[in-house]
């Protein structure tokens, strides 16, 4: 899988922290990589707004979503605290949550990845912004990001 379809997908299984508790994440973590591999008609496709894959996912990239995502929730608590100190007017309870999810991976790929240029994780997060958050997302997770650049 190219490192963009990796990223979507890390973001979408980091979304759903949203909605579960810590422990029940590695069985939804499964669930979603099997239904990825699994979904075959293009309807579905649709509704999960998913690519078609060409091929089952690779056991070394299930790792890498995995540990990705692992190393990403661990510091949930240090990148909320930096997302708050420079989102001026606006706390991490109070974002979306679709934003809230983006802007914590960018910052994990900006500040803990050194495989990902800085501008490279502002631009896809701002292109996640424009797929799953609302007309201002792209504007506000740019905006935020920006920051961390300064």
């Amino acid at each position: 899988m190219n490192r963009a379809f990796l990223r979507e997908n890390i973001f979408r299984l980091l979304y759903l922290y949203n909605f579960h508790e810590q422990q029940e994440m590695e069985q939804q973590i499964d669930r979603y990589l099997d239904k990825m591999d699994s979904v075959e008609d293009t309807e579905e496709l649709r509704e999960l707004r998913l690519e078609r894959l060409k091929e089952p996912i690779s056991d070394e990239d299930r790792e890498f979503i995995k540990k990705r995502i692992a190393d990403i929730s661990a510091q949930f608590d240090r990148i909320d605290s930096a997302i708050d100190e420079v989102a001026v007017g606006w706390k991490t309870e109070r974002m979306s949550k679709v934003d809230l999810t983006v802007l914590r991976l960018a910052y994990f790929e900006m500040k803990y990845d050194g495989e990902v240029p800085e501008l490279v994780a502002i631009d896809q997060a701002v292109e996640l912004a424009k797929k799953y958050g609302s007309k201002d997302s792209p504007k506000f997770v740019n905006g935020i990001l920006a920051k961390f650049m300064q």
